[in-house]
């Protein structure tokens, strides 16, 4: 099975903060199916490290307020073009991420508090049919699969 996965799982610095959050389960879902690691934030053009961001709506800002809407957008779009292409059936994305949560996203107050909603990419994917699952399904997953 090939699975689209958030790069930062997989030990890439990416992340926002310039570092990554390896999963210590990833080597195991290597091991049984091919991964299809993708940044939608770097692939939409921001750099790393970058300001902090949440979703506010349907837009994405900053910390420091600015717009970042369509790189988010961009990069959404970009990870469903290389997930159709590779023929990924199954999305393991980072949590509370504003491009890549899935269920649960900061709330856009910057506070660290939670709420219900998908990042743009984890909804722009559900959209398509891929189903998308963050990394504490993770455990559940090598089970199941």
């Amino acid at each position: 099975m090939k699975i689209l996965v958030s790069a930062c799982l997989l030990g890439r610095p990416c992340r926002y903060d310039g570092k990554s959050k390896p999963h210590p389960l990833m080597e195991e879902l290597a091991r049984r199916h091919t991964l299809i690691p993708i940044c939608p934030e770097v692939m939409g053009g921001l750099p790393t490290p970058r300001p902090p961001a949440e979703r506010q709506g349907d837009r994405v800002v900053n910390r420091e307020g600015g717009d970042v809407t369509e790189a988010y957008r961009l990069g959404a779009e970009q990870a469903l073009q290389i997930a159709r292409q590779q023929g990924c059936t199954l999305a393991l994305l980072k949590e509370k991420s504003p491009s890549c949560g899935s269920g649960q996203i900061y709330d856009g107050t910057f506070t660290g508090t939670l709420t219900e909603g998908w990042g743009v990419t984890a909804q722009l994917l559900r959209q398509a049919g891929i189903p998308v699952l963050g990394e504490g399904g993770m455990e559940a997953l090598l089970q199941e699969l």
